[in-house]
């Protein structure tokens, strides 16, 4: 019998690609690196050197040999924490609302909670 598809959920996720972060649970606790891929969709993020898992991979037309590879595998986000300045640290938003030759222009940027400071 197959298993019923999973909901599609959109989890709000304040991390993006190429943010770097520290680990903060699990076997790979306090380790750092860059995000590579977010799935909103589950609530996890790919990154760069850890969580690795082996694949056994048969030969085919991309991989002539085949074999054993390594590759990393998702992390949790609640599992992961963003790097500011070298420290851990959750993230908020700014919202700036300002007009413009009469327009109501909205500007949302993130935020370091420990600091304040604006992230990007």
């Amino acid at each position: 019998m197959p298993r019923p598809a999973t909901p599609k959920i959109d989890h709000k996720i304040k991390l993006k690609r190429g943010d770097m972060v520290q680990v903060i649970a699990g076997k790979e606790v306090t380790r750092t690196g860059k995000i590579l891929k977010v799935d909103r969709s589950h609530g996890k993020v790919l990154v760069e050197g850890l969580n690795m898992q082996t694949k056994h991979q048969k030969p085919n037309r991309a991989n002539q040999t085949g074999g054993i590879t390594r590759r990393e595998a998702p992390i949790d986000v609640s599992n992961v924490m963003y790097l500011h300045k070298g420290k851990p640290t959750r993230i908020g938003y700014k919202v700036e609302v300002t007009e413009e030759d009469g327009k109501r222009v909205v500007k949302k940027q993130r935020v370091a909670k420990s600091t304040g400071e604006v992230i990007d």
